[in-house]
């Protein structure tokens, strides 16, 4: 696959359910070398591995057979080759299907998969928890580039890092080594850019209103044999691709300088962005530095059983009546069925003297937690029901509680890079073992985690007169999950901006401004390249997503609720 001096890669998929008629708008939009999908999350190993259980022959991302029965031959008539890591839990069976799909359609395709992270079968050997539903490690890219050296045309995985799925390809191009780290490291961060598709575009960005984002295209990258990038989009797609929308991914889902990766530690206070012109922004100077000697394994398990119950409150005295209720069913609730865990939370979504019904009425959530299904189901319902004429005025739900069902957990263990078998099977049925990086830099054994130096403080902006106002007025954010923890990215856009953030937003701040982390860990981490601070709020999202901890369960909108915040802004900013 090594070739010329710029290698075009682009993203059809952020995600298990993106828009299905991305590859085909990617492949028609304009000129790639390669198409990339990202189909995997930490909720999404759950649902896959379910499927499993249920038939051992599924446990891979469906989606994508059907897009390679529409738009398989469309790739390759315009010698594009597909990357994805839409084989999930089962990387060989989706490799399969796809030579199947192939052969009917008569459109000759080389297929290869990358596997070895899956590390079910091992939990013992490797000494991993019990009753484990999935355990998959993140593999890095030279697993992609060995199946694309020895001339794949469609090439699936299993539990890559996302970023793999565009430097495996890069490797395989600029024929790189696993020491050319900076190279890498700017590969794994234009990686990072495209991997939640219209995120790069504008798609869930906090200034949606400055562009047109009713459809926004998806994003690739120009790669560079240096590891340099531009991030842009086919031409005549909507959305934009502007320094703002960049960095606003550089931030998602990462933490501190340090992003942590199998194949490289790629130093974020290293970045640069330069808008070229319209649509176009370079990344460059990234440095790289020595991967951990570590893997992140992922680990999927059932947590117990859930229910949920919501009491509509309406008019006056809402408070008083959500106390009403909570009384009533925790004496409805004798111990032998009483679940092991209830959280109430009040939603004051009521507006005084409304003109509709709905805008006059509160929501109190019931979420109930156990290992026994029975104690989330009809018992619980039974209580809520029989409330209905003794309870407070105006008493409805929302919908009638249903039986429970279960809820996964997701947890993160890190094993030597060395006990995981990474392996490349070929078009042809030949094996290449990929051996682990040199992992000598930041041992992240216990929590993945690099606790960075803060970077020096900007000077402060002199004094002057301040106004009242929402932070979302100067500032962006963008935020997001890590299993348990939530990660949240402010950034400024001009100098001044930044001064005035890395100044104002301490943790002591962010505690203020967001009550619900006022005894949590709270991590913050300045980026001034960037013009940012990135916080790590360790333990906001409980045992993560799929347990549904709270009422924004991957803090997508933890952002945007901080930047409706009301803080003294500086008038020459506004």
């Amino acid at each position: 696959m090594r070739g010329g001096s710029v290698l075009r890669v682009g993203n059809a998929s952020g995600f298990y359910g993106d828009r299905f008629a991305a590859v085909r708008e990617m492949l028609t939009g304009g000129p790639l070398d390669v198409l990339t999908g990202d189909y995997l999350a930490e909720l999404t190993m759950l649902i896959l591995a379910r499927d499993r259980l249920r038939d051992p022959s599924l446990g891979y991302a469906r989606t994508f057979l059907r897009q390679m029965e529409e738009c398989l031959g469309l790739a390759r008539d315009r010698g594009v080759r597909v990357v994805v890591n839409a084989g999930g839990l089962n990387p060989a069976r989706l490799a399969e299907r796809l030579r199947e799909l192939a052969q009917r359609l008569g459109v000759p395709t080389a297929v290869a998969h990358v596997e070895g992270d899956d590390l079910l079968a091992r939990r013992e050997e490797l000494g991993l928890p019990e009753h484990l539903l999935a355990a998959n490690a993140y593999l890095g890219g030279f697993g992609v580039a060995a199946c694309l050296a020895e001339g794949a045309d469609v090439v699936v995985t299993g539990r890559v890092t996302d970023a793999a799925l565009v430097a495996g390809p890069a490797i395989a191009h600029f024929g790189w080594g696993p020491d050319e780290l900076d190279a890498l490291a700017g590969a794994v961060l234009a990686g990072h850019v495209l991997e939640c598709g219209a995120q790069a575009t504008g798609g869930n960005y906090a200034f949606f209103g400055e562009h047109d984002v009713d459809r926004p295209g998806f994003p690739l990258a120009e790669l560079h044999a240096d590891g340099s990038s531009v991030v842009t989009k086919h031409p005549g797609t909507g959305g934009a691709v502007t320094i703002g929308t960049v960095t606003a991914q550089l931030l998602y889902e990462t933490g501190g300088a340090h992003y942590l990766g199998p194949d490289v530690t790629a130093r974020l206070d290293s970045v640069r962005l330069t808008e070229e012109g319209p649509d176009r922004v370079r990344i460059d100077g990234v440095r790289g530095e020595a991967p951990p000697p570590t893997l992140k394994v992922g680990l999927n398990r059932l947590g117990g059983h859930r229910n949920e119950v919501v009491f509509v409150l309406t008019g006056l005295d809402i408070e008083a009546k959500a106390a009403l209720v909570q009384r009533q069913l925790a004496a409805a609730l004798p111990p032998e069925v009483r679940p092991a865990e209830l959280r109430w939370t009040l939603a004051r979504t009521d507006h005084p003297d409304a003109d509709t019904e709905e805008a006059a009425s509160a929501l109190l959530r019931l979420t109930a937690r156990d290992r026994d299904p029975a104690k989330v189901g009809r018992e619980l319902g039974k209580a809520a029901v029989e409330l209905g004429l003794a309870g407070y005025p105006g008493f409805h739900l929302t919908a009638p509680p249903g039986p429970g069902a279960p809820y996964g957990v997701f947890t993160a263990a890190y094993l030597d890079a060395k006990l995981v078998e990474h392996t490349a099977v070929l078009p042809d049925g030949r094996r290449i073992t990929v051996p682990p990086a040199a992992g000598t830099g930041h041992v992240a054994a216990v929590t993945g985690h690099v606790a960075s130096v803060d970077a020096e403080l900007p000077e402060p902006l002199p004094p002057g007169p301040t106004r009242r106002a929402p932070l979302g007025l100067v500032l962006g954010a963008r935020s997001g999950d890590k299993g348990g923890d939530a990660n949240l990215g402010v950034w400024a856009r001009t100098e001044d901006a930044w001064r005035w953030l890395a100044h104002t937003l301490t943790v002591d701040r962010l505690r203020a401004l967001l009550p619900e982390t006022a005894d949590l860990p709270v991590t913050r981490h300045l980026l001034p390249n960037l013009k940012a601070v990135n916080f790590t709020l360790t333990g906001l999202l409980g045992e993560g997503v799929a347990a549904q901890h709270r009422f924004d369960p991957q803090a997508k909108a933890l952002g945007e609720w901080l930047r409706s915040r009301h803080l003294d802004i500086p008038e020459a900013l506004l």
